[in-house]
């Protein structure tokens, strides 16, 4: 039988991880759904419609994600479970591979479709709340559309997920307790660091700097006028293939470390 990889064996092991963690992982899907749907439900109340639908799912998808992503290792919490989960009758790279699907496969894929399900249900009950006879019903009616998964915003969220789940799936290895807090700290210190850092690089070539988004914007104002300067369009599409480059390489990564706490 081949060491490496084979569908049977790995067929097993995903059934296994999948029928004997339900609550870790399962569970965790099932909480981010609800947990989404409350968000979305409290936003609507007191965000605009758009702004509403794009907190929501990235509270859920990101977040969640996240959350998903520390516990797909959680094995090694203990030493009893850390030394049963290496000795099972299975690759590595089956094992990396498994916990790759369910974080950067399975649940995306659950989570997209039922969010979906839940835009789709609340923009109907906003339409149906409508009054036909508002002399401004077909603005309002045509203001409130579904949350596209093809646009920039759900682009940007894409590559948060990205790299907050390798953060997450490389710590979980790292750190056996509390490894989601402390992976937290360390993405906030970056985020952190590198909005100052983006800040700063900004201020060298241009003043009254109102906010830079990184990577992408620089917000000025100038005496009353507020503006922004972009990214041409070829330098963002590069800044898209890097961001989305380096967390799939952090995702090869971990199965280095994996590796590793084989010997």
């Amino acid at each position: 039988m081949n060491d490496f990889f084979s569908f049977r064996r790995f067929g097993y092991l995903f059934k296994k991880t999948l029928l004997e963690r339900p609550v870790p992982l399962m569970g965790l899907m099932g909480l981010t759904l609800l947990t989404t749907a409350l968000f979305y439900s409290v936003f609507k109340i007191f965000l605009p419609f758009e702004e509403a639908q794009t907190g929501a799912f990235i509270t859920g998808f990101v977040i969640g994600g996240s959350m998903l992503a520390s516990a797909a290792f959680n094995y090694f919490s203990t030493t009893a479970n850390g030394s049963s989960y290496l000795t099972l009758p299975a690759s590595s790279f089956e094992k990396w591979l498994c916990a790759i699907l369910i974080v950067g496969v399975l649940f995306p894929g659950i989570f997209l479709l039922l969010f979906r399900v839940l835009d789709l249900t609340i923009i109907h009950l906003y339409h149906s709340g409508l009054d036909p006879k508002d002399p401004f019903y077909r603005e309002k009616y045509q203001a409130v559309n579904l949350f596209p998964f093809d646009g920039f915003v759900a682009s940007q969220v894409y590559i948060m997920f990205l790299n907050s789940t390798a953060l997450m799936l490389i710590g979980s290895l790292y750190f056996n307790k509390n490894n989601f807090i402390k992976c937290a700290l360390i993405a906030c210190i970056l985020f952190i660091g590198g909005h100052f850092l983006n800040g700063g690089i900004a201020g060298l070539f241009f003043t009254s700097i109102d906010k830079a988004l990184p990577y992408y914007a620089v917000f000025i104002t100038v005496g009353k006028e507020y503006g922004k300067i972009m990214l041409p369009a070829y330098a963002s599409k590069t800044v898209d293939f890097l961001l989305y480059i380096f967390p799939l390489t952090l995702w090869g990564v971990t199965w280095l470390r994996l590796k590793e706490k084989e010997f």
